[in-house]
């Protein structure tokens, strides 16, 4: 049995040898990643996913002994916690370079390696039987849930919230104790969904408004959820420009309030993000449970002179009051802006607080992610009004803040409508162009900049 063989006489003069120098384990973690490292980029993901099997899940025929020894002292150092370290760090850095190739399927398999009978059967020998208590903590841990939406995406069956996987990735890269390969690999991914979306997004529009639309073949798939309705939506948003687009009110919000004191600015805030707003039921609400918050907050600077850091604490704790206040259930104030029926007006005012603080972006995709979490346990059917205020939340963030640009066009003009609005929009169309792509702060630096008051 595979027990039986787990350690041989020259494997035990081994351990022996390397326990006296256990304090070190980053060492033998070392050797296990650069093995790792040297055969995902020589060898093929069937090779690969093979070794890795045979290290992590049956500890035996590995065919680097040092790599094997290595897995051996971290397991008989007793610590659960590096060894999960260990596991996840490795699958990151084969995940990162298959994802960098494009070898999807090897992702797909090496998750369903954790679900291996082989797993959950007894064996002869205490320390494999360790090892695979260890290995089940972790297929029903959240680190194994993280791992797994690096293959939902191709999974047509994956429930509702793995089609907002691009926001699920964030905790995961901004979180600073996972390994720096799952960081990488999560923001990589993050960004290649958000881009397929913006240029999903901009060829449907285009095609859907060519005079050659009504061919099937030609036509593009909606990558939204809510139908052909989005163009109406796209064009609302668009319209709004000249001297009253949110991007002009926002640097007027910005110059003016630039060398006023703190308590200044949260009034000032507030107007900022009513203005324009129609929806008195929306604003008697958003008056009421925002202000009292608002201007209570950071009393002890009041009399200070605004700063930037300042500035992306505060929009930061806008967009808790207004998302999730806890990282785990929906804030008061969203359940109950949301219950308006208006899930526009709430994704506008989440707009301008980015569009004054873009380093605030990060911290608003993770709330966002939290209140995916929180609601993803339910059937999608109760969950609709969610998922509509994420679709027109995705639409409203690839038009304003992301690198596609949109235009909208009179292609005619119609008098004595009853509807001069309506009317106009139909009579519009969209273009969109690719704008040069800007470098946000990454989040670290988003994290150390809050946290310098």
């Amino acid at each position: 049995m595979i027990g039986d063989r787990l350690l041989t006489v020259a494997q035990t003069d081994t351990l022996i040898q390397l326990n006296l120098d256990s304090s070190h384990l980053h060492k033998f973690q070392a050797i296990i990643y650069k093995f790792l490292l040297g055969i995902v980029k020589e060898s093929s993901p069937e090779a690969v996913l093979r070794e890795f099997r045979q290290l992590f899940i049956y500890q035996v025929d590995c065919s680097n002994t040092d790599a094997l020894n290595a897995l051996y002292k971290i397991v008989l150092d007793k610590n659960e916690a590096e060894f999960r370290n260990t596991l996840k760090r490795s699958c990151y850095i084969l995940i990162n370079n298959w994802d960098a190739s494009r070898q999807h399927k090897p992702i797909q398999e090496l998750i369903k390696l954790f679900a291996e009978k082989k797993i959950n059967v007894d064996t002869t020998s205490g320390t494999l039987d360790c090892v695979r208590t260890w290995l089940n903590n972790f297929a029903n841990s959240k680190d194994y849930e993280d791992l797994k939406l690096f293959a939902s995406r191709y999974d047509i069956q994956s429930e509702w919230a793995h089609r907002y996987t691009s926001y699920l990735l964030v905790p995961q890269y901004i979180n600073l104790n996972n390994p720096i390969e799952q960081r990488e690999a999560a923001r990589a991914l993050a960004k290649r969904l958000k881009d397929k979306f913006k240029f999903d997004l901009a060829m449907y529009t285009a095609h859907s408004q060519s005079p050659l639309a009504k061919d099937t073949k030609l036509q593009k798939p909606n990558p939204t959820g809510l139908g052909d309705d989005v163009l109406r939506l796209i064009k609302a948003i668009v319209a709004k420009r000249g001297p009253f687009s949110y991007a002009n009110l926002a640097n007027i919000f910005v110059k003016q309030t630039q060398d006023v004191n703190y308590n200044f600015f949260k009034h000032s805030l507030n107007k900022y993000l009513l203005f324009s707003v129609t929806n008195k039921t929306f604003v008697n609400a958003f008056q009421k449970n925002m202000s009292e918050k608002l201007y209570v907050l950071y009393e002890e600077h009041n009399e200070e002179i605004v700063n930037d850091a300042l500035r992306l604490r505060t929009c930061n704790r806008v967009i808790e009051y207004l998302t999730t206040e806890n990282n785990r259930e929906p804030s008061g104030l969203f359940a109950l802006l949301l219950s308006q029926g208006n899930p526009l007006t709430l994704v506008v005012i989440l707009l301008k607080v980015i569009l004054i603080s873009p380093n605030s972006r990060t911290h608003l995709e993770a709330n966002i992610a939290a209140l995916i979490q929180y609601y993803q346990k339910f059937p999608e059917i109760e969950c609709k009004w969610l998922i509509t205020f994420l679709e027109i939340f995705n639409i409203t963030f690839a038009i304003f803040a992301e690198n596609v640009k949109y235009n909208l066009i009179q292609m005619s003009q119609n008098n004595g409508s009853s509807n001069q609005f309506n009317r106009t929009l139909d009579d519009c169309r969209i273009f969109s162009q690719l704008k040069e792509d800007t470098n946000l702060e990454t989040a670290d630096e988003e994290v150390r900049l809050e946290e310098t008051i």
